[in-house]
């Protein structure tokens, strides 16, 4: 690893996995506007828990029309977005390779997905002692392959983060102490 001034956390985002499993396995249905994350509250999470600096890059598909609108907000949050063509799975293609890529520095790493398909880098990111990895999106939906990943924090997209403005119709498993019947009458 080479030695860096400043640590940093790098939030990879697959916004297309957080996008699909919201709508399809969620909502039943397209997401709304108003129903997708506030991405800006990822980045000051993520930031206040690890307590340092956060680098947001967010990997998009682009096969038409550049969705500007959602670019420049993306920009206005502080994010990069990544805006990729070609064949493929260009988005899980360049997530593998900026995680292959942070294996030469010292950074922290979050990755925002629930795909298996970064598993054997996010294992890898992992195996550095020094590094704090984690994982962001719905429990329920985590890989498990991801899961399994020894040293791995997780962070719930809704419970921990609190990125969404209005409870999601989610399915969950309640620890009894915490079980209120009145919630279900």
């Amino acid at each position: 690893m080479t030695a860096t001034d400043t640590r940093q956390t790098y939030l990879l985002i697959d916004g297309e996995n957080i996008d699909a499993t919201l709508g399809m396995s969620i909502l039943g249905r397209r997401p709304h506007p108003e129903e997708r994350p506030r991405w800006n509250k990822l980045l000051s999470f993520i930031e206040r828990e690890w307590r340092q600096g956060v680098r947001g890059l967010f990997f998009l598909a682009v096969d038409g029309d550049l969705p500007a609108s959602f670019v420049q907000a993306l920009v206005a949050m502080g994010y990069q977005p990544i805006m990729l063509r070609g064949d493929g799975k260009v988005v899980d293609i360049a997530i593998q390779r900026t995680a292959d890529a942070l294996l030469e520095r010292e950074d922290d790493v979050v990755l925002v997905s629930h795909d298996r398909d970064f598993a054997p880098q996010l294992q890898r990111l992992a195996e550095t002692p020094e590094r704090r990895t984690a994982i962001m999106g719905f429990s329920e939906f985590l890989s498990s392959e991801l899961r399994r990943i020894p040293r791995v924090e997780f962070f719930d997209l809704e419970y921990d983060v609190h990125a969404f403005t209005a409870e999601l119709p989610r399915l969950k498993v309640i620890d009894i102490a915490d079980f209120d019947p009145l919630d279900f009458l």
